[in-house]
């Protein structure tokens, strides 16, 4: 090799059923460790609970990291903001609570519509994320698995929580600069998730302003148009990048599988080195 780096595979964005995952954490090391991968990140939804079910010995090495849902107050521009390597998770866990308790609140108000609509559905059967929070896809579950519907993400769920239908209500959010704060004051590096997503690139400017670190390059939702923005970005205001498969198991209508997406070279030495 000449002394040349061997580049390391880390896929740096999953969910588990701390939040809206469908696989166990355990699960997801095991099919991380199956693809070859070097490390991974999982990055639940508003919460840092899973850094105290990682297990003590995984196969390879695990990293606790957070999704915290965001958006642009002035535009309604939604904006998700990972963090990584954070040193204070008592800062994020304050900060996202409000977030959590709400989503859990608008799953219930979700849940009061479908039973007036005729769905017998039984709080104490459905899954919960960290065994107290329900979203929307435990909702989906639950009516999939008693025979209510037919899939997950058809014609019920998109006609029934999306296009205007009688769940299509959403909650307030942290604003994305705030979210940026919070991982900063936590000691950690907040890195903008799946910018193609939501075409958020506008907030790159003042995000960095906030001490925005990185940005995600490799994701299922990046267009080749998107990858060519995130890169241009990247070079112009020095921020490494990074990349992961957003899995999240059979809780997705897009599934891609562990380790489809990984970060880029300045991503793991940011976040492993």
């Amino acid at each position: 090799m000449n002394g040349l780096r061997k580049m390391k595979k880390a896929d740096m964005h999953m969910h588990s059923t701390v939040s809206d995952g469908s696989c166990r954490i355990e699960a997801l090391i095991d099919m991380a460790k199956a693809k070859g991968l070097d490390a991974i990140v999982i990055t639940d939804h508003d919460t840092l609970s899973h850094r105290n079910q990682i297990p003590a010995y995984p196969a390879i090495p695990v990293a606790c990291g957070v999704e915290l849902s965001a958006c642009d107050p002035k535009t309604g521009m939604r904006a998700h903001i990972l963090g990584y390597r954070i040193e204070k998770p008592e800062i994020v866990e304050q900060a996202a609570l409000p977030v959590l308790e709400a989503r859990h609140a608008n799953s219930l108000r979700q849940i009061e519509i479908l039973r007036k609509e005729g769905y017998p559905i039984n709080l104490s059967e459905i899954r919960k994320a960290d065994g107290k929070y329900i979203y929307k896809q435990h909702i989906m579950d639950y009516l999939f698995h008693i025979g209510a519907v037919t899939e997950l993400f058809g014609e019920f769920y998109y006609k029934t929580f999306k296009n205007g239908g009688i769940c299509d209500f959403d909650i307030s959010y942290l604003d994305a600069r705030t979210a940026v704060d919070v991982i900063r004051q936590a000691g950690g590096l907040p890195v903008l998730a799946h910018s193609g997503q939501q075409q958020n690139f506008c907030l790159v400017p003042e995000l960095v302003e906030h001490g925005l670190a990185g940005l995600e390059l490799n994701h299922h939702a990046n267009s080749e148009k998107d990858r060519k923005i995130i890169q241009e970005l990247a070079d112009r205001y020095g921020l490494f990048l990074t990349g992961g498969s957003d899995f999240h198991g059979i809780y997705e209508p897009k599934i891609c599988s562990v380790g489809s997406y990984l970060a880029e070279e300045s991503g793991w030495d940011a976040v492993f080195g």
